[in-house]
């Protein structure tokens, strides 16, 4: 881009000019770049935008230098710094996709993302052994000096940030800094900016919607070297961001789950279709060690060409009378077999954040994979005495298995926990 050259920093106007143009309606990260790339910067754009607009018969906006000095100002209060493709402090590996936020929200210890990132994501109603992976991984991963990174959802991403405290992890927010969702999970946000990093490309007071969730995945990807699936449905954010790691250049990598569990079928599907299965820490980073310290790695990422099925993450404006290039008037898009419920394990808000019961808990954790009661009760956090009186309700129900070693799984008969998918 053209407004500094890379490796430089910002002015403070220069940063008030990027936040206006990137928070205009229509300015998505492609519009952006050619924008900048074609008028040399972004205070040149903001006054040729308007015209822009009217010749295209667009009614549009620009966002004024008081509503980017209103939002600097939130975002001081909150710790957040506007970080700006190109500048020393943007993530490496995130600039170097072709969707990359033209300016990332970023707060707590930057120094982590001059370390190698892994992603962990997951269900969010994920089964008790998919947790206890998910921990493992996310322990393991530290311990070799990565950093995990997640999305604060609910299940396996929560998991795995808790377990990576200590060594470094990084949230990437579908809102603003100062609407986390799930609203529950703001302590623990609170605790991963001690030793890592929240990241969001959204504007303070932004309110997480659907199609928000898709926008994440990409950075969640984008930040990292490999992403591991550890439980995923057939139709999941969670695949959609192994499509995104894919076409960034990025390594897959699944965990492979019972054919009777459906939080499985998503990545078992993954690795018919050609994700490095992983049963350890080790699996992980014999594929991550070549790439180690390269800076020729990963090249730039081509995200694949848009579909009848594909749905816009951003409306880019078209501006076919100023000559603009093709490829900088293509929607950004993300590709699905069918429309995902907003729901759990998919693009958006749960669909309902009711408490489950403890017997629905220990239910939606039983998997086909023994697991131990012990484990069980940790996760439910409810008493050794009632965790036990309703595993053995569900024996007599005959819904799960007892073997030996104090071990549990749900019963062959019963396909798979009753769960709020995306069905």
């Amino acid at each position: 881009m053209s407004d500094q050259p890379l490796g430089h920093t910002l002015t403070e106007r220069q940063r008030l000019d990027w936040l206006r143009l990137s928070r205009t309606e229509g300015i998505g990260p492609r519009t952006f770049r050619t924008l900048i790339n074609r008028y040399g910067g972004a205070a040149e754009a903001l006054a040729a935008l308007p015209g822009l607009l009217s010749s295209n018969g667009r009614i549009g906006r620009v966002v004024s230098l008081s509503e980017a000095e209103d939002e600097m100002a939130i975002g001081a209060r909150y710790g957040v710094r506007f970080v700006a493709m190109g500048e020393p402090d943007y993530p490496r590996l995130l600039r170097g996709i072709e969707s990359a936020p033209p300016l990332l929200g970023i707060r707590g210890v930057g120094s982590v993302f001059q370390r190698p990132g892994v992603a962990i994501v997951g269900s969010r109603n994920a089964s008790a052994t998919g947790l206890k992976m998910a921990e493992t991984l996310a322990e393991g991963l530290g311990r070799e000096h990565c950093v995990v990174i997640s999305g604060l959802a609910r299940g396996i991403d929560s998991y795995a940030h808790r377990a990576s405290l200590t060594t470094g992890t990084v949230a990437v927010l579908a809102g603003g800094h100062d609407k986390i969702y799930p609203a529950e999970n703001a302590e623990l946000l609170d605790a991963i900016l001690e030793k890592g990093a929240v990241v969001s490309e959204m504007p303070m007071g932004w309110e997480p919607r659907g199609r928000d969730f898709p926008r994440r995945n990409r950075i969640i990807s984008g930040l990292s070297l490999g992403v591991i699936i550890v439980e995923a449905a057939a139709r999941s954010g969670s695949l959609i961001t192994a499509r995104f790691a894919g076409e960034q250049g990025r390594d897959v990598f699944a965990v492979p789950g019972s054919p009777l569990d459906p939080r499985a079928e998503g990545t078992n599907d993954l690795i018919r279709e050609g994700a490095t299965l992983i049963g350890s820490v080790e699996h992980v980073m014999a594929a991550l060690l070549p790439l180690l310290g390269r800076d020729d790695w990963p090249p730039i990422a081509q995200e694949g060409p848009a579909n009848q099925d594909d749905e816009p993450l951003w409306d880019e404006l078209e501006f076919e009378s100023a000559g603009f290039e093709e490829s900088s008037r293509r929607y950004w898009l993300v590709r699905r077999k069918r429309p995902v419920a907003t729901g759990d394990d998919g693009d958006g808000p749960d669909a309902a954040d009711n408490a489950l019961t403890t017997k629905e808990r220990l239910t939606q954790l039983l998997s086909p994979s023994p697991i131990s009661v012990d484990t069980l009760i940790r996760l439910t956090g409810q008493p050794a005495s009632a965790v036990l009186t309703i595993l053995l309700e569900l024996e007599l129900d005959g819904l799960i298995e007892r073997h030996g070693g104090g071990l549990v799984s749900a019963a062959p008969v019963h396909k798979g926990p009753t769960i709020n998918s995306e069905l």
